[in-house]
């Protein structure tokens, strides 16, 4: 199986932080900054400070500890003018450490939850700009206290999870400390009255962009007392008296930018904004049901020199009319804005706030998820995803990465992707840009870009473009990030990239193998770990190439898969650690990983844990790992003494009403441990056959197939001959002989059929319990039962009966008649089966034996085993001639009273043996 990874869209804050310690940030302990004889400290100044400029706060911190002199460049307050602390564990702690190089610090991104301490830590009191994510924790308090140590602030953004904590109060504390204020953007506040927004008119002057989106009580009247404002969103807002907000707001003297998107606004407050306000020049209503229901859409484009962006209206013109005269070249707006612009400082303001409000509006849609907007983001919302991610604000480019990784996705759990959508995004040139973004040294841009690429690489054509631009690559890089987030999205990228088998080997070549299982080892198990999840199902994948699977055990993967089995909790990694191992192990003699994985401690036994997991999908992918396992010698035997044979047959019995898969698995695993006397004796006595003759009653040709080839084992031995028939299984075997659409159940059932009817149980025999008895014992004719079972069984062979062509070939010495039958009735799979030596003996009486069907039969089975090409046929020639089989072979060829078809057969076997002699030799 090859699952393939639903991509998060979000993020709970604390999980993916990683610490900043004093000890990584203050420690000059390494000797030298001399490698090769090479002494870096000689660089100039500027070229060091630079080269500090393009990496991450830990690589800055590992670079300048190397000597004293890279430590006081690294220093340089010039290269602490901001901070991005949203991937960190931003603590107190934390805080102290970087207080030292904070005190030019002007903008701070920041997870908010539990900052506000860690951020009066930081003693940045020329604090600027502050943006907090995961703002649910927040409370009234803590903003206020942020507030009042840092009154040089003028921009504050929290979102976009909702401030569900943040009131009135907080907002006039900060109109009272933060005079200097000019941008406050807030997400889903419990309220702002009319006291606290006078308070920001009274205090704040220099107030221009005001933002209170998603929330439900604001006092909309005392919005139109902020006489500063330039920009308004209210995007996604409940509540709002439009009648009245109209009004108010048209006379705001100096609103340019206006954002009513995802609200109930309707057609006539649209009319008045645009007919009434003195200066507004744009109008963004996005995702606006009333208004959209209510307006004529051939006519309502422009309203005197003002801009109306909808979802119907044309995007990319709309905001192209700001600056283009020729409107038909412009395709990608905001880059074509970014070329042409001409120092017109107003103009780049209202462009760089419709890049703000439109990125997080088509967020909120992609998240939203709803069919309804399949043609807008066909016919321009894609388009302009991709104009976003070239926008020069990160926060921007971040949010249109998100919203390709959501608006792709149809299904979460099953990771199904709209084709339509992502070959928008591939033929717009998205994957190029994506990874560009994935190139950034700001870690948060490289998680949603490398999310993106992820959840596009689902589409077979997105993942090959991504592996013809270097993605591959790109990707196994950012797999070796310290930054959890980014190493898990990059895992998650190359777990759907390793899906199909195109890519497997890139992906091992770009040293994607071994960061995979540096993952393992680099992250502890937490109690949801995505990340180790998404690290075993790309090796999980990886792990089912041949070339691949060396490369894993080789890179340590089979410690590492089997560490995750035994010891982490989490079902998701726990499922995929079981995959790989199946994966892993399925390769037979080509490699020696089944061995390996049998010799390393505690394997055996955790997968043997694992299948008595509630999680069905873990005990499914434990039973195919098991079942691979068993085709190992040592590790059957093994296997049985921790417990696998009991535990194999308990998932059998529970197996009945569960899926198709794990029933295939169950048998599987039961047939392979069957292959030892030991083992089958074991299976029939503690209650393994009655479900499988369940399971061979199942209409999946899988599954019965599989149920077959147990029966077919234990069949061998009389005992559990014996419980065959007392459980009712004959009827079922013979249904499968006679019916099923596959060749090898056909063929296992019959030879099941001839183990138990080749007179080695008595005529008449009582054979105990009758599970339709009610506990009584019953007594059977074997002989009436064997000769019906017989007769299918004589069908079956004679089914490869042609009889033009068998007595052609009798009457004739000519090899080629026989090669011809030979591939004819050859059934592929069966050259996969492998025969004791006890078997081939068996066999071999059977040729022996007076009945003409026993004869047809064991003639055809040899047939099978023997035949050129077949994974095991020189064992069995080899076996054959142990038993000096050709004597009886040629008595059978020669014998006047010998069916034709088993003459025939039996000349075929003596040419696989001579041809097989003459390869030996």
């Amino acid at each position: 199986m090859s699952e393939r990874v639903r991509q998060k869209c979000s993020h709970s804050e604390e999980k993916y932080q990683t610490n900043i310690s004093l000890e990584t940030l203050d420690s000059g302990g390494l000797n030298s900054a001399t490698v090769c004889g090479v002494d870096w400290t000689t660089l100039p100044d500027d070229t060091v400070i630079q080269l500090f400029s393009y990496l991450n706060y830990r690589d800055r911190a590992s670079l300048a500890s190397t000597c004293r002199t890279f430590r006081l460049l690294g220093s340089l307050p010039c290269l602490w003018g901001s901070l991005d602390l949203r991937s960190y564990k931003f603590d107190t702690a934390a805080a102290v450490s970087l207080s030292l190089r904070c005190k030019n610090l002007q903008r701070l991104k920041f997870p908010a939850a539990g900052s506000a301490d860690a951020i009066v830590s930081l003693q940045a009191r020329e604090l600027r700009e502050i943006s907090g994510d995961f703002c649910r924790d927040i409370t009234d308090a803590a903003l206020s206290v942020i507030a009042a140590r840092h009154e040089m602030l003028e921009s504050i953004h929290l979102g976009p999870d909702p401030c569900e904590r943040i009131s009135s109060d907080a907002i006039k504390a900060l109109a009272y400390c933060c005079p200097r204020l000019r941008r406050l953007w807030m997400s889903g506040v419990k309220e702002a009255n009319g006291d606290a927004i006078n308070a920001l008119a009274k205090h704040c002057r220099q107030l221009m962009e005001l933002g209170f989106v998603e929330s439900d009580n604001i006092d909309e009247v005392a919005l139109g007392n902020l006489s500063s404002l330039k920009f308004l969103s209210v995007a996604g807002t409940r509540n709002l008296k439009w009648g009245s907000v109209a009004q108010v707001w048209s006379r705001l003297p100096q609103l340019v930018g206006l954002d009513v998107s995802r609200t109930d606004v309707n057609l006539s407050a649209i009319t008045r904004f645009l007919s009434l306000s003195r200066n507004l020049k744009v109008l963004i209503a996005l995702n606006c049901p009333v208004f959209e229901g209510e307006v004529d859409r051939n006519t309502m484009h422009n309203n005197k020199g003002r801009i109306l962006l909808t979802l119907f209206s044309g995007i990319v013109k709309g905001v192209a009319s700001l600056f283009a005269d020729n409107l038909e070249s412009v395709t990608d707006v905001f880059q074509h804005w970014k070329e042409i612009r001409n120092g017109d400082k107003n103009l780049d303001e209202v462009v760089v706030w419709i890049e703000w409000a439109i990125s997080h509006s088509l967020l909120r849609i992609a998240e939203n998820n709803l069919k309804e907007f399949d043609d807008f983001w066909l016919t321009q919302g894609a388009a302009v995803l991709l104009s976003l991610l070239q926008s020069s604000q990160e926060e921007v480019q971040e949010r249109a990465a998100t919203a390709v990784a959501t608006f792709v996705v149809i299904d979460d759990e099953d990771a199904t992707v709209h084709c339509q959508r992502a070959e928008a995004i591939l033929c717009g040139d998205g994957i190029r840009m994506l990874l560009n973004l994935a190139r950034s040294c700001q870690e948060v841009l490289q998680s949603e870009a490398a999310k993106a690429i992820a959840n596009l690489s689902i589409d077979s054509k997105v993942a090959k473009a991504v592996a013809e631009s270097g993605g591959i690559n790109i990707l196994a890089n950012l797999a070796k990030s310290t930054n959890r987030l980014v190493a898990e999205e990059a895992a998650g990228g190359l777990w759907n990239l390793s899906v199909g088998d195109e890519h497997k080997g890139a992906i091992a070549e770009a040293g994607g193998v071994k960061a995979l299982v540096d993952l393992i080892f680099k992250w502890p198990p937490s109690s949801t770990d995505v990340l180790l999840e998404r690290a075993t199902g790309a090796l999980a994948n990886l792990g089912a190439d041949e070339k691949c699977s060396v490369e894993v055990a080789l890179a340590g993967g089979i410690h590492a898969l089997v560490m995750l089995a035994r010891t982490c909790k989490f079902e998701g990694v726990q499922e995929q650690a079981a995959r790989a191992l199946a994966n892993l192990a399925a390769h037979g003699d080509s490699n020696s990983n089944n061995a390996a994985i049998g010799q390393e401690a505690g394997a055996l036994e955790a997968l043997v844990q694992l299948t008595y997991s509630q999680n069905e999908g873990i005990r499914q992918e434990a039973a195919g790992a098991l079942w691979n396992l068993s085709f190992d010698d040592k590790n059957r035997e093994a296997i049985s003494a921790v417990g696998g044979v009991e535990a194999l047959v308990a998932l059998a019995q529970s197996s009945l009403d569960a899926s198709q898969g794990l029933q295939e698995r169950a048998a599987g695993a039961l047939w392979g441990l069957s292959v030892s006397e030991t083992n089958s004796t074991a299976i029939g006595r503690q209650g393994g056959i009655a479900p499988l003759i369940a399971l061979a009653s199942s209409d999946v040709e899988d599954v019965h197939e599989t149920a077959a080839g147990a029966l077919w084992n234990l069949a061998f031995y009389r005992d559990n001959a014996l419980r065959i028939i007392q459980d009712d299984g004959v009827q079922p075997l013979v249904h499968l002989c006679s019916s099923s659409n596959s060749k090898m159940a056909r063929f296992m059932a019959a030879l099941a059929l001839v183990y138990m009817f080749d007179g080695r149980i008595d005529s008449a025999v009582p054979v105990g319990p009758s599970p339709s008895s009610q506990g009584s014992s019953k007594s059977l004719n074997i002989d009436g039962v064997g000769r019906m079972a017989l007769k299918h069984v004589e069908e079956f062979v004679s089914s490869f009966y042609e009889p033009q062509t068998f007595n052609a070939a009798a009457a004739t010495l000519v090899p080629t008649a026989l090669a011809q039958i030979a591939e004819a009735i050859r059934i592929p799979e069966a050259g996969h089966l492998r025969c004791s030596g006890a078997e081939i003996d068996r066999y071999v009486r059977m040729l022996r034996d007076p009945s003409s069907i026993l004869k047809s039969c064991s003639a055809f089975a040899l047939l099978q085993f023997t035949m050129p090409g077949g994974r095991h046929a020189m064992h069995h020639s080899c076996l054959l001639q142990k038993a000096g089989a050709a004597r009886v072979l040629r008595a059978t060829a020669a014998a006047s009273t010998a069916p034709i078809q088993a003459k025939i057969f039996t000349k075929i076997v003596l040419r696989n043996l001579e041809n097989h002699h003459e390869v030996s030799s």
